[in-house]
């Protein structure tokens, strides 16, 4: 494949890469349809030109596709022309002196005398592709000089763009006509050259949308476009010195200077910033690409959430967007009153920064407006009546306060200091520094409501272990106190004082055990392997001390269950207790016990008042809430639900009002492998 080929393959993608663009971005307007045109042309005259060895494509094809192009590109600045203020002056004259002679360039080899030879053929064509050239730059020399110059910086890349392909041709032509032959060279450079205005045509459709094209120019195609461009350069100088005594020495130092570029850019930031600055300022009609610098802002803040000092990395990620070095961050406490949360590469204040503040809080939260203190200094009377605080002047380098404020809440500032390029703090900083400020403002409040909420789930949780203690409590008391009640009648009984003897000992050992919970703040102990229906027997007797008695009857083998003994053991009374106080005095509540599918199911029966499924639903199970005035704690069926759950068992209850309650309780069988684990370890906590 010869260069030629190549060079003009690559000029054809570039600009059919722009026609699809142009396409889907085009709203019907005039302009746009012509510079549409324009580019489909010079899509087509590079394909013609790439095909042109591979085909052999007749000379009248090449000298229609050539002149075709150019009367395009005539047609679109015309038309640029004609709405330009002062533009339309003598343009009537343009179009047939241009237009006419290129259907003469078409229809000259083909009507020119027989008396010409074809050296003074190909001199005449020569002359007029030159004389197009010149009509070009003509053209594109008066719509520049016509655009009034607040207006130029929308069409000077446009016309540096244009310009460069007729100043090629008018190069290549006239050193044609000067030779007597067109450069062989110079004429396969053309694709290439072509190729590489595309992007400056592209930047000048993105500046102008009364073009009626909605287009994108990303920046980082016009990095990775310069990129290639000196990719390009080295290529071609080294190609031309290929095989002579400058070739090595070119490649040497082309590399060498590639390098010490690249480790500038790499370890420099002040020279990233200048660069920066230097395309966005000079190739794009706004600083900033919005799309890219919202979402690596989002994907900052989102890192400070485990970040772990989140409010330097807030200050960071507003720093970043405009290459400011440092920062401090305000933060308004319980109170309302702001304070300085956290700095970035900046020393600590050598004065207290809470003096002076008032009036600087009472202007951000009037006003909402970033402060620039460069501005500040040069004519203060523009921010009416604010006073700065003293302590700025020990912040070096200080540039802007951004407001953070929160649903019109002003819920502290952002001091960054002077980036590392000089950036001018423009309405187009301003409000990217704002909205930004803004989006942190509301990431800090929730992160502060996070914080507080789970410092509430701590008190949360210790009240209810509090609670839970608290009922335990209750019912020890309840338990002793029916016991110093029947003293004076039993206190001559000996049956009455072992019993008294024998709750006062299990009185005591739960008392024990619930002063171990609150220091430790486990919410239980040891797993056990119990029998639940010796289990059963224990609580029948104790409850009977209260009327009705529990009836209980079980003949059938043994079953087991792992479970902590006094969770277990109070999850199950509670429900007794609860079906005794539902009933009246000569009614009845009635344990059963009876193995299911791998589960043990135990269900507390009673005669009493019931519930309706209301109750059920909204109330039984909710903590703290109880009917029982202020003897009931309402936690009881809550505790021992969530332990009966705890054991990947279950609490269920029919209810009927006037009929009674059943409560069911589901618990997994005893898993052999985990009762020799268990005794394994009650044997070594015994050694």
């Amino acid at each position: 494949m010869s260069i030629g080929t190549i060079s003009y393959s690559l000029g054809a993608l570039a600009f059919l890469l722009l026609t699809l663009m142009l396409v889907t971005g085009w709203r019907g307007r005039l302009q746009g349809g012509l510079l549409l045109a324009a580019c489909a042309g010079t899509t087509a005259w590079a394909l013609v030109l790439a095909l042109q060895s591979h085909l052999s494509l007749s000379g009248t094809v090449i000298q229609f596709a050539e002149t075709l192009k150019d009367v395009l590109w005539f047609a679109f600045l015309l038309k640029l022309l004609s709405t330009v203020q002062g533009g339309q002056r003598g343009l009537a004259r343009i179009p047939l002196a241009l237009y006419t002679l290129a259907v003469a360039l078409v229809l000259f080899p083909h009507l020119s005398p027989h008396w010409l030879a074809a050296p003074q053929i190909s001199r005449i064509l020569l002359a007029g592709y030159l004389a197009l050239a010149v009509g070009g730059l003509w053209l594109v020399e008066m719509l520049y000089r016509n655009t009034p110059v607040s207006q130029r910086w929308s069409i000077k890349f446009l016309c540096l763009g244009i310009g460069g392909m007729f100043s090629y041709d008018l190069f290549l032509y006239s050193h044609g006509l000067l030779f007597g032959q067109l450069n062989p060279g110079l004429w396969h450079a053309r694709g290439v050259i072509h190729a590489l205005v595309v992007p400056l045509i592209a930047i000048s459709v993105a500046r102008n949308p009364d073009w009626s094209f909605e287009m994108f120019v990303s920046r980082k195609v016009v990095y990775h476009t310069a990129s290639l461009v000196g990719t390009g350069v080295y290529l071609g100088y080294y190609l031309r010195a290929i095989g002579g005594e400058w070739g090595a020495l070119v490649q040497a130092v082309f590399l060498f200077g590639a390098a010490v570029l690249l480790l500038v850019m790499l370890f420099s930031g002040q020279f990233r910033a200048r660069l920066r600055v230097l395309v966005n300022k000079h190739f794009y009609q706004y600083k900033y690409d919005y799309r890219d610098e919202w979402v690596q802002f989002t994907h900052a803040l989102s890192a400070c959430k485990d970040d772990e000092h989140p409010y330097e990395c807030v200050i960071g990620a507003i720093a970043e967007l405009v290459d400011s070095p440092g920062g401090m961050l305000w933060m308004a406490d319980e109170r309302g009153r702001l304070s300085l949360r956290a700095r970035l590469n900046l020393p600590e204040p050598g004065v207290d920064t809470g003096v002076g503040l008032d009036s600087l809080v009472a202007f951000l939260q009037r006003s909402g407006w970033v402060v620039n203190l460069d501005e500040y200094a040069r004519t203060p009377d523009f921010y009416q009546d604010l006073e700065l605080p003293a302590w700025l002047d020990t912040i070096p380098e200080p540039w802007v306060i951004v407001p953070l404020t929160d649903r019109e809440q002003l819920q502290g500032f952002v001091l960054l200091t002077h980036p590392r390029a000089a950036v001018q703090a423009d309405w187009e900083v301003r409000d990217l520094l704002k909205t930004a400020a803004m989006q942190a403002a509301s990431h800090l409040a929730q992160m502060q409501a996070l914080q507080a909420l789970a410092e509430a789930r701590q008190f949360e949780g210790f009240n209810r272990l509090s609670a839970f203690i608290l009922h335990d409590i209750k019912n020890l008391i309840a338990q002793q106190s029916v016991v110093v009640s029947s003293a004076a009648r039993h206190k001559h009984n000996p049956a009455f004082i072992d019993d008294a003897v024998r709750i006062m000992e299990h009185s005591v050992g739960k008392m024990q055990r619930l002063m171990q919970l609150l220091r430790t703040g486990m919410a239980g102990g040891i797993p056990v392997t119990l029998s639940l229906p010796r289990l059963l027997n224990e609580i029948v007797d104790k409850r009977c001390q209260q009327q009705p008695c529990p009836e209980w009857r079980y003949d059938g083998p043994d079953i087991e269950v792992t479970a902590d003994r006094d969770r277990l053991t109070s999850a199950i009374e509670n429900l007794v207790q609860n079906a005794q106080e539902a009933t009246r005095r000569h009614g009845h509540v009635m344990i059963r016990l009876r193995e299911e599918q791998g589960q043990a199911m135990i269900t507390v029966e009673d005669d009493g008042v019931g519930m309706d499924d209301a109750f059920i639903r909204e109330r039984l199970f909710r903590p703290f809430d109880t009917t029982k005035g202020d003897t009931g704690m309402g936690i009881g069926a809550y505790d021992s639900r969530e332990y009966l759950r705890a054991l990947e068992g279950d609490l269920s209850v029919a209810s009927k009002p006037g009929q009674g309650t059943v409560f069911t309780i589901r618990i997994p069988l005893l898993d052999k492998s985990m009762a020799e684990q268990l005794q394994e370890l009650d044997t070594g906590a015994r050694m």
